[in-house]
């Protein structure tokens, strides 16, 4: 079965924190809508055991990946490798929509 969203029509916007809305999830893999306004980050962090695939829809943002940072924009893709600490802030002046790829889950890894 397939399933099918537009992305457009998904995106969320909080004056409070950066939204978060799943847009698809299974036992293996999730994808994740963000959306930050100007200002907003999501904190560096690690995940030990999954990687990270973030993909610019709108906005512009500063990735960081490990010790680098990256100012980048609409239609640009960052990675980060299981065990890279990384994050990203709405650096720009409109809003910043980002899809999330994220594998393994790390809600349904084996221990």
């Amino acid at each position: 079965m397939g399933w099918w969203k537009h992305v457009s029509d998904e995106m969320k916007f909080s004056a409070e924190k950066m939204a978060k809305t799943n847009l698809f999830e299974t036992g293996r893999m999730f994808c994740d809508l963000y959306g930050l306004e100007p200002g907003q980050s999501q904190k560096a962090h690690v995940h030990e055991d999954a990687d990270k695939v973030y993909y610019v829809v709108e906005g512009e943002g500063l990735f960081q990946v490990g010790k680098e940072q990256q100012p980048l924009r609409t239609g640009s893709v960052v990675f980060a490798r299981a065990g890279e600490e990384h994050g990203v802030t709405n650096s720009g002046t409109g809003r910043l929509a980002l899809l999330v790829f994220m594998a393994p889950h790390p809600r349904f890894r084996k221990v």
